[in-house]
């Protein structure tokens, strides 16, 4: 992934998505996820995934793969923190679910799709 964001979006916190035109851009303090509980906890937030949001893979994969608007672009800030206080096997689960959604997205429209990038 790429260490530039897109061009028409501005970044201004943790609190939400920042949105600046039909671009989304939603950022993840990667030392702040300790747990995959922080890491739903985080992005459900951010992308208002509702109360009835599982906080688990499948529910993550649901969400990001149908649920939302896009384009989206998550900043995964410290990843490599996350990595480590994750576990390396939870996070390459996390990384999987969220590959397979850009994935997914290249397929069926190559500029309304999700994007990520760890930092």
């Amino acid at each position: 992934m790429s260490d530039t964001v897109r061009p028409n979006a501005v970044t201004a916190g943790w609190n939400g998505p920042i949105v600046m035109g039909a671009d989304v851009l939603v950022e993840i303090p990667g030392s702040q996820v300790r747990t995959e509980l922080d890491f739903h906890q985080a992005l459900a937030s951010r992308l208002d995934f509702g109360p009835y949001y599982g906080r688990n893979l499948d529910a993550l994969w649901d969400r990001l793969s149908a649920d939302i608007e896009r384009p989206v672009h998550l900043v995964w800030h410290d990843a490599d923190v996350s990595r480590r206080q994750l576990g390396p096997q939870l996070y390459d689960r996390i990384r999987k679910v969220l590959d397979d959604v850009v994935e997914r997205d290249e397929r069926h429209d190559p500029v309304e799709r999700f994007t990520y990038e760890l930092r």
